[in-house]
């Protein structure tokens, strides 16, 4: 006789037997994802942008950094209702925290407030219209810097100048076009401001030698930071010359020849962007300042080729407040010397702007020719501005503003419209000799022809500034084109002078 189990029992068994299988299956399952995580998870990549609900334990791989990450991040939450920013290193008020810093014609806690009839500052080349790209592009170009970093003078190679980030600015100008880096030395310097003298240091008469001072001199208009640097180490070594008119005349003239000349060139020029090449020529030397010939701000027709070259992030990336600066030297002898000078005066640019620009610099780089592109972001910002500023300044008969053609782009590969730094303006009338104050009396702020040798009808306007600056710039400028046609009404003052 067979005997065979009850219903209930075999019920009771199955039970069992898929649980088993159940709890098999998720421990495989979660071995997995352990398995996974262990070997895919990249703190670095996955970082969460939120850090307060992290713990202090070092949660996403993160020990030390993770309070600089904190603060950081705090800092950038807060909106300032879009007219200013917050900075870590700000003024703290009553609750130890930094505040927000307003624009210029913004205030309050918040600077939501507008500033009533507020002068346009139009003066200065602060390169803040890149603002809004590098926010875009917050993680890709943040830097954490930790206590430790390069504290001692030299880096790993026992030089001042990062092997690597000099890489990255040579793949930069290739991959651009805008100059031969193939047969050049690279020289770093605190800013543009600091090469100007560093470069004429390294062309000039060593100051033993039995020649005479080197003559430095410029085309006007030209940027006038080449006379006040030259005048202040004015010495045995060199001398300002003035402008180039002066000796060129002189030597079509006579047997004079271009020995002990240095020319600085600026190309695109500050403040017109027109591109200029050396006058003097023959064997005076040439400093040829392309902080501008970058695809923002012009076509770039060619790579440039000279013999001495400078450029400065300031106008490439916008980050003006790092100080930082290159040039490019084809002869060893002038690299040293120039490289001599930046050592002896700063022991090098500071290790921790070097680690900050590779980070920008690897950024950009990874960007060309995407829709994140810098240069075509840019080009954008400054075509739009310019060509604003046109419509109404073509209205005018009292104002008027150079004139730049579009012309083809090696980078873009196509017609690119002008997008110059600055506008050049010119007073038309009379009356106004003095163009600054003629806008001045409008509430804009500019700089004077005066400071780049071109005389009191012509001022410099710039168009670098936020995006609030150039609005309030655009409402005066408006003003000052609108009024005109009450100027030149019947019976107006302007019509019975």
């Amino acid at each position: 006789m067979e005997v065979t189990e009850g219903g209930g029992q075999q019920q009771a068994r199955r039970r069992r037997a898929t649980a088993t299988l159940v709890l098999l299956s998720s421990s495989l399952l979660l071995n997995a994802v352990f398995l996974a995580h262990h070997l895919l998870w990249q703190p670095s990549r996955f970082f969460p942008v939120i850090l307060d609900d992290v713990d202090e334990g070092g949660s996403c791989g993160l020990s030390w950094s993770l309070q600089a990450a904190r603060e950081a991040e705090a800092v950038a939450a807060v909106g300032c209702s879009g007219h200013g920013q917050v900075f870590l290193d700000g003024v703290a008020g009553e609750d130890g925290r930094p505040g927000c810093q307003c624009n210029a014609c913004f205030a309050g806690p918040d600077c939501s407030l507008q500033k009533l009839d507020c002068t346009a500052d139009a003066d200065s080349g602060n390169p803040l219209f890149l603002d809004p790209y590098w926010r875009r592009h917050a993680a890709a170009s943040a830097v954490v810097v930790s206590g430790w970093h390069r504290m001692s003078y030299t880096t790993s190679d026992a030089t001042f100048q990062s092997v690597e980030l000099e890489r990255q600015i040579r793949l930069l100008h290739t991959a651009v076009g805008n100059a031969v880096v193939d047969d050049k030395h690279v020289v770093f310097a605190a800013g543009s401001v600091q090469l100007i003298n560093a470069l004429v240091h390294a062309l000039s008469p060593d100051a033993n030698d039995a020649s005479p001072p080197a003559r430095v001199v410029a085309t006007a208009p030209y940027y006038p930071t080449y006379r006040t640097q030259t005048a202040m180490f004015d010495g045995r070594e060199y001398v300002w010359g003035g402008t180039t008119a002066r000796w060129a005349n002189a030597s079509r003239n006579s047997t004079a020849t271009t020995d002990g000349y240095i020319e600085f060139v600026t190309s695109p020029n500050n403040p017109d962007a027109k591109l200029y090449g050396p006058v003097l020529g023959g064997s005076a030397a040439a400093i040829v300042d392309h902080a501008y010939y970058w695809p923002h701000f012009t076509h770039i027709p060619a790579p440039a080729d000279e013999d001495v070259m400078m450029f400065t992030i300031s106008k490439l990336s916008g980050h003006a407040g790092s100080r930082f600066g290159w040039a490019l030297i084809r002869d060893e002898n002038v690299a040293k010397r120039a490289k001599d000078y930046v050592q002896n005066s700063i022991m090098g640019a500071s290790r921790d702007t070097q680690l900050r620009m590779l980070g920008i610099m690897k950024a950009m780089l990874a960007n060309l020719h995407t829709e994140e592109d810098i240069f075509v972001f840019g080009h954008d910002a400054m075509r739009t501005r310019w060509l604003k500023l046109n419509a109404v300044v073509s209205r005018s008969r009292r104002i008027s503003l150079q004139k730049i053609q579009p012309q083809y782009c090696t980078y873009f590969q196509r017609i690119r419209e002008p997008s110059p730094a600055y506008a050049w303006v010119k007073c038309e009338r009379e009356e106004d000799g003095n163009c600054y104050d003629a806008l001045l009396k409008a509430n804009i702020i500019t700089r004077s022809g005066v400071y780049f040798e071109a005389g009191s009808r012509y001022t410099r306007v710039s168009l670098l500034k936020s995006d609030d600056d150039f609005d309030v710039l655009m409402e005066r400028v408006t003003d000052l084109v609108n009024a005109e046609k009450y100027d030149d009404a019947p019976g107006s003052s302007s019509m019975l002078r």
